[in-house]
């Protein structure tokens, strides 16, 4: 038998640490959890995604009566990316979240499994380590990639 370690590394910053092209993403994210449709859980999520044409694409969390015919907002925004910019890689992603109270979360959320396996594909096709910001109001939490979310990924069969 063996043991083996499986580290994540996380930078935690304020959002004053951040460049502002990562201030641009991070606001973007914020900006969409506004198109949220969340009668459900009242809990909304926005994502932003920057492309390597400079795009920012951004996705909402869009519930359903029928669970399962809903979306999460990072599906939304990377499935929106492939479909309207099908040659463009992803550079970055942002991920935030407002709460059953309406405020921003006062700490990072992130993505579920179905997402992080959806956002892995676009990191493979992009070549890359694409940086995910994992966005509470208290601080912002970056991850190296899509990967250091989800280690032992689905990639190969």
């Amino acid at each position: 038998m063996k043991e083996i370690d499986i580290l994540t590394k996380i930078t935690a910053r304020g959002y004053d640490e951040l460049s502002p092209e990562e201030r641009e993403l991070t606001d973007a994210a914020w900006n969409a959890t506004k198109g949220a449709y969340a009668p459900y859980s009242n809990f909304s999520v926005g994502a932003a995604i920057r492309l390597d044409n400079g795009v920012i694409v951004t996705g909402a969390n869009q519930e359903n009566a029928a669970f399962s015919s809903g979306t999460c907002a990072e599906r939304s925004a990377c499935f929106y990316a492939g479909a309207n910019y099908p040659q463009a890689k992803f550079t970055a992603i942002a991920i935030a979240a407002v709460g059953t109270d309406k405020k921003r979360v006062p700490n990072p959320v992130a993505p579920c499994g179905a997402c992080r396996q959806a956002l892995l594909e676009y990191e493979t096709l992009a070549g890359h380590n694409v940086p995910v910001m994992l966005l509470g109001e208290n601080e912002v939490y970056t991850l190296p990639s899509v990967k250091s979310l989800m280690p032992l990924a689905f990639t190969e069969f």
